[in-house]
């Protein structure tokens, strides 16, 4: 299905989005703002933008470490999420999930999480629940390489295939698990291929291409919607910085892949390829991709500006939120 220019749009600028928040997240860590690590999509905006826009506003995702960009891709407002990396109050999870746990209901995103692979059972769980609800609602599951390996996974996808539940368990093979190759940690060439051991659809495609992601992902999506169960898709994809950002460490020298290996990756970024394609085709001209740039750079100032002047929690909400508060508070 072809998609209009206004569609192409939309789809750049969630990935320039994506870009220009995880470059600001990098120089924020760097600098003292944000307390911990963080771990970048640079490079991954290809597969995450091609998925979530197949999806509806009231789909569901769930994510993983590497997550800022899952929310921003279904469409999230920046603002809220740049106040959580810095803990603020005003950010999506009032300033207590950080980077590795950003959750955004009014978009469907259900959450993140630093535990690998363990988000796969809540997006089996939200299949269950649309239907049991009976809605045509699904769930994409994004995971690492690394996490297809753990038990989750398995115990996740094999209740999806035997109950026919409308979820997409969507591989973000970037290749590495943190230092670890794919080929040490997985005695099969695809992590597709694993499809077979529970009789449901497994597809590869070009993680680099937005479009090759959309189509394959839409097509997945009718066929949940329609009670076809679920799918494995498994996108080639590569991220350009190393495994996570920490403050005042240099995080770029590649101390187990080749400088060659980056490079070639890097000549498949999905930007400017992206970019050059949209103008090559005539879907959009030059002069508008970049009032698409600028409009994000000034919308990314604005969410950094926001989330510096918004205040800490204070102690007391800690157990906001929570089932019960174990302590009571005496003033």
């Amino acid at each position: 299905m072809a998609l209009d220019s206004e569609v192409l749009a939309e789809m750049y600028r969630r990935m320039v989005r994506i870009r220009r928040f995880d470059e600001k997240a990098i120089e924020l860590v760097r600098k003292g703002y944000v307390p911990g690590a963080v771990h970048m999509t640079i490079g991954q905006e290809g597969e995450v933008v091609g998925a979530c826009m197949a999806l509806r506003e009231d789909d569901y995702i769930t994510g993983n470490h590497r997550s800022h960009g899952h929310p921003i891709a279904k469409g999230a407002e920046t603002k809220p999420l740049m106040a959580e990396l810095l803990g603020k109050r005003t950010g999506v999870c009032h300033g207590k999930g950080g980077s590795m746990h950003l959750a955004d209901f009014k978009v469907g995103s259900l959450g993140e999480s630093g535990i690998v692979a363990s988000a796969l059972p809540v997006a089996t769980g939200a299949g269950l629940s649309a239907k049991l609800r009976g809605t045509d609602q699904v769930c994409v599951a994004f995971f690492g390489d690394g996490g297809a390996n753990a038990g989750a996974f398995h115990e996740a996808i094999n209740l999806a295939a035997v109950w026919a539940l409308p979820v997409i368990y969507l591989c973000e093979n970037n290749m590495y698990a943190v230092m670890t190759p794919i080929s040490e940690s997985a005695a099969v060439a695809n992590i597709a291929d694993r499809a077979t051991a529970y009789s449901i659809p497994g597809v590869i495609v070009d993680g680099q291409d937005p479009l090759a992601v959309h189509a394959v992902v839409a097509e997945a999506v009718a066929r949940a919607r329609a009670g076809g169960g679920p799918s494995l898709i498994e996108a080639k994809t590569y991220r350009y910085r190393e495994h996570a950002e920490f403050g005042g460490l240099d995080s770029s020298i590649p101390t187990y892949r080749s400088a060659e290996e980056v490079a070639s990756w890097m000549e498949r970024d999905p930007l400017p390829t992206f970019r050059a394609r949209l103008e090559k085709d005539g879907a959009l001209t030059d002069e508008a991709l970049s009032a698409i740039e600028s409009e994000v750079e000034a919308e990314i100032e604005e969410a950094v500006a926001f989330a510096k002047a918004s205040p800490f929690p204070d102690p007391e909400e800690a157990f906001d939120d929570l089932y019960a508060n174990p302590i009571v508070i005496r003033r």
